[in-house]
């Protein structure tokens, strides 16, 4: 083993999803503002095919709700988990270490700003690479970016089904629960690289 993948939010970051605060801003509930952000192109905006305001104008034609304020950077305030992040820097003595995970332009800005990513030795954003999980395409460019076959890599994720696409490639797939002991995690990552 030697490559390590980690997604953000709900591993890396607390308090990343921000659904509940824009659906509550617009006055509707999640389910309506889920249902209008695919309609919207949210799959496009997460791989970077549109911008933020391309989305919210498709946003306000499907759901006739004008959107004056850019939401999804006004709600974004991720916290970092301490116990990830010192986790990290343990593992970057043995491995290569990256972020790989589905993000949009608004976000990717304020944690690039907020100099998040400087632990890791690279980032894979889904706005930047044009794929988004559990697209296979997602995981194989990270593959190919960093010259690693797929049994050669572990991914750790906090969603079952990103989890499962990273295994039918091959690669040592760890699905993140918000109970999991970083020090098991730490293991397993470890055991898996013998």
């Amino acid at each position: 083993m030697k490559l390590i993948i980690f997604d953000l939010g709900g591993v890396f970051y607390d308090n990343a999803d921000v659904t509940s605060a824009i659906s509550s801003d617009l006055g509707i509930s999640v389910e309506q503002f889920l249902r209008y952000a695919k309609l919207s192109g949210l799959k496009e905006f997460s791989c970077g095919k549109i911008s933020a305001d391309q989305f919210w104008k498709r946003f306000h034609a499907v759901s006739g709700i004008k959107v004056l304020d850019e939401l999804w950077g006004k709600h974004f305030k991720p916290i970092l988990k301490e116990e990830t992040h010192t986790l990290i820097q343990k593992l970057k003595a043995k491995f290569t270490v990256v972020a790989g995970s589905n993000t949009i332009e608004p976000h990717y800005e304020i944690m690039r700003n907020r100099r998040d990513f400087e632990i890791f030795d690279r980032v894979y954003a889904s706005n930047i690479i044009g794929y988004s999980k559990p697209d296979p395409a997602f995981y194989k460019e990270i593959l190919k970016a960093e010259k690693t076959n797929p049994i050669e890599a572990a991914f750790i994720d906090d969603t079952e089904a990103n989890v499962l696409s990273a295994r039918e490639l091959g690669i040592k797939a760890i699905h993140y629960k918000d109970d999991i002991e970083i020090e098991k995690l730490f293991d397993e990552i470890i055991l898996q690289a013998l």
